[in-house]
């Protein structure tokens, strides 16, 4: 009846995508996150299609982002996310120890092994029925090997969940839940936020490691930074000023290398930290006596680490706004004193140029004088001439004293006006004919 966009289907359906599945006590899931990268998911989706042969079930789409489908006695969920994905293992109905025989044993056995690329995130998860525990305080750390307890009373007072957060022998994360009245769905979504909660817990912290090997880096360029800041204070020549601005340089170019390894790495701590708060909330943890609460001891524990990286980043920041602003300053001198130098050099031209025309001046009126004393001198000659050949009654020496003065004016003229046709031309005016 209308025509849509062509993403609305796509967008639409978004909403609905990686829905949690329903879970009834009691039932064990195991949980995997795979790191994959944004462009390494091919061998993943291989791998899974590897298992749907072997349970002949139909394989998911290539563009497919979940996956869910029966496994026998077992169902798996697979998830596509940006870099990594997630296969997890639901297996319902009783049984003996939560942790023996879990969900991932009904996978053929060389499944694990020949998982690609690096596992981040793999948990068991076991739910009992019965509100609290049957257990004595005993049995359960026997469960999780004697490795201290955490424990909450959660989703409203109708779960209890138990955790060591400890990797045990089989590289395994334990939670072991037990529930009272609990809707299937209520309970699908409540194992869904803490397997969440891991696996965004170790994604997060793959920024830590970045920040503690970048985090002698930083130091290294603020205390280079601090001695190039306290010479700025002193007078340089302008060559040790070329060479400040070079070691700044290299400082700007040290802090831009560690801002592009850590910024892609902190970016996605910070929305992963933001993923596990929101899901922690939606927990509703509730004290349990005896034992410290999970989620906060996760917190106490996960918080500075997500701080630390914070910081850094903070740091790398601020860092760089300092080389940029110092890098202003040392600039702003080394123009300054340039254009020093280039007025001094402009004031030596100018007394160079005043001498030049002094020394012309001079010059011009030697070339009067002496071009003046050859003329009349020729004049003299002329007039000796004609007294002896009889052409002239006059005395030379009063034909040379008459034409002195027009002489010495007309050559005093025709220099002067040399002249300014030659200043109009290095001008570049138009000169008007001599």
């Amino acid at each position: 009846m209308f025509k849509e966009h062509p993403l609305r289907r796509a967008l639409a359906e978004e909403i609905h995508a990686r829905p949690p599945a329903n879970l009834a006590a009691p039932v064990q899931v195991s949980h995997i996150a795979l790191i994959s990268g944004e462009d390494g998911m091919a061998p993943h989706v291989a791998h899974l299609e590897a298992l749907c042969k072997h349970f002949r079930v139909a394989p998911p789409s290539a563009d497919a982002t979940h996956f869910s489908a029966d496994l026998g006695e077992i169902r798996l969920t697979w998830e596509r996310h940006t870099e990594f994905s997630t296969f997890t293992i639901i297996r319902p109905g009783a049984f003996a120890q939560p942790f023996k025989g879990t969900a991932v044993d009904g996978l053929p056995k060389d499944w694990l092994t020949n998982l690609p690329g690096q596992v981040i995130a793999a948990c068991h998860v076991a739910v009992e029925t019965g509100q609290g525990s049957h257990r004595t305080p005993s049995d359960l750390a026997g469960l999780f090997d004697n490795n201290p307890l955490n424990g909450s009373i959660v989703s409203g007072g109708s779960a209890w969940l138990w955790t060591d957060f400890q990797l045990h022998s089989d590289g395994f994360t334990r939670f072991l839940f037990n529930v009272g009245e609990i809707t299937p769905p209520t309970l699908g979504r409540l194992v869904q936020r803490m397997l969440e909660i891991e696996t965004y817990r170790m994604m997060a912290m793959l920024a830590f490691p970045l920040a503690k090997e970048s985090r002698p880096r930083l130091t290294a360029v603020e205390t280079k930074l601090g001695g190039i800041i306290a010479r700025l204070g002193t007078r340089e020549a302008v060559e040790d000023e070329r060479q400040l601005l070079d070691d700044l340089s290299a400082l700007a170019a040290e802090t831009e290398a560690v801002n592009v390894a850590t910024a892609y790495r902190f970016a996605a701590a910070r929305a992963y930290h933001e993923l596990i708060k929101r899901r922690m909330a939606a927990m509703r943890e509730e004290r349990m006596e005896g034992v410290p609460q999970s989620m906060d001891f996760l917190d106490r524990r996960f918080a500075p680490a997500m701080e630390s990286c914070e910081n850094l980043s903070t740091r790398v920041e601020s860092l760089s706004g300092r080389i940029s602003r110092a890098t202003s300053l040392l600039r702003t001198r080394v123009d300054v004193a340039l254009e020093a130098q280039n007025r001094d050099l402009l004031e030596s031209m100018n007394r160079r140029a005043r001498l030049q025309l002094r020394l012309q001046e001079t010059v011009e009126g030697l070339s009067v004088v002496a071009i003046s004393y050859y003329l009349l001198s020729l004049v003299s000659y002329l007039a000796k001439g004609a007294k002896t050949a009889g052409l002239s009654h006059f005395d030379p020496y009063v034909v040379v004293l008459v034409a002195f003065v027009p002489v010495v004016a007309s050559i005093w003229y025709g220099v002067k006006r040399m002249r300014r046709v030659i200043s109009k031309s290095a001008d570049g005016k138009p000169t008007p004919d001599l």
